[in-house]
């Protein structure tokens, strides 16, 4: 059924049709007897799915990665999918309205995206008080990034402005210096504006109460930056890694070259990326010998595809472009197969 729903809705803007889909999920929401029959076919629950972690315990280990609601603008209805936790963002200090459209495009020859969205959102305020106004029971998670006008040299002000707005709405951080989109950012994961960078959040999460704070990394990282990751893990005892963002490889696609030639820059997810963000998890887990707790993205579409992270040394599993693929029934089928 959903593959007869996407062949349609795939016609359309990529962007235009998240913001039609959601708005209808939001509007089913809002009628009771609709939202109790959405809750019934996609929210599976089961003992044996629960996971703790970092003190908070987590329904399920089936996540849905940021990018997706950027502005916690559909936490509520996204809760009734069946989702464990729910990560907004990437969410800046200053609203900013991204880069130029069209800025998301689909490749469905190899069931990936490529985005180039630049951190579009309506500044840290504004996802603060939605979140405050959520009705259901749901794990949060704060991605906060830096403004695009913001100078590498003061970057940590504006994390630390995204996390103190945060603070108080979220039950984990993730600190992303890995996206592609937003000039010079990457910059910011070498070892010394890092370490800088989380030394100072955690200084102020000491004050505040000590939520657990993540690095979203890129894929794209050499083994050596690699191991700089896992010893600034340790020397700034972060909670953990979300491995990884998009990546800027275009490396054996079955899409045509001309045509992901012409989509230009931008980050790639999906299936492309599966491969290489195991060999990232594994990597981590086994050079830190198993220390880091990880959240695992990049290429979950099956049960098989979460197990393959799971077992990699991944704590917790997340998914974006696969929701958008598989459909909304995602999260009780990795569910559904992760406990048989």
């Amino acid at each position: 059924m959903y593959k007869l729903l996407r062949s349609i809705l795939f016609k359309i803007d990529a962007e235009k049709v998240h913001y039609m889909v959601m708005k209808r999920l939001k509007l089913a929401y809002s009628i009771g007897f609709i939202r109790a029959i959405i809750k019934s076919l996609f929210v599976y629950k089961d003992p044996s799915l629960e996971r703790t972690l970092w003190g908070i315990r987590f329904p399920n280990p089936v996540g849905l990665a940021a990018g997706f609601d950027k502005d916690a603008k559909y936490t509520d209805e996204l809760a009734c999918l069946g989702f464990g936790f729910v990560e907004i963002g990437t969410v800046t200090p200053r609203p900013q309205p991204g880069n130029p459209k069209p800025r998301l495009f689909r490749l469905p020859a190899d069931k990936a995206l490529i985005n180039r969205m630049g951190f579009n959102n309506d500044g840290a305020a504004e996802a603060a008080n939605r979140l405050r106004k959520r009705k259901e029971r749901l794990i949060i998670g704060g991605n906060i990034g830096k403004n695009k006008d913001t100078a590498n040299e003061l970057a940590t002000e504006d994390y630390e402005k995204g996390f103190r707005e945060l603070y108080d709405v979220v039950d984990y951080f993730v600190v992303n210096v890995s996206s592609p989109n937003t000039p010079g950012l990457r910059a910011l994961q070498d070892k010394e504006p890092l370490t800088q960078l989380l030394n100072r959040l955690q200084t102020i999460n000491r004050q505040l109460g000590n939520k657990p704070i993540l690095l979203k990394i890129a894929p794209d990282l050499t083994d050596d930056q690699l191991n700089d990751i896992i010893a600034l893990v340790g020397d700034t005892k972060i909670a953990g890694i979300v491995a990884t963002n998009t990546t800027i490889s275009r490396d054996g696609l079955c899409s045509p070259s001309g045509d992901v030639t012409n989509i230009g820059a931008g980050g790639l997810s999906g299936l492309p990326l599966r491969k290489r963000a195991t060999e990232v998890i594994s990597y981590i887990h086994t050079h830190s010998k198993g220390s880091i707790p990880i959240i695992a993205s990049g290429g979950i579409f099956t049960a098989a595809d979460a197990k393959e992270k799971l077992d990699a040394g991944a704590s917790l599993i997340q998914v974006y472009t696969g929701f958008i693929y598989e459909g909304p029934g995602i999260a009780s089928r990795i569910c559904k197969g992760l406990k048989s």
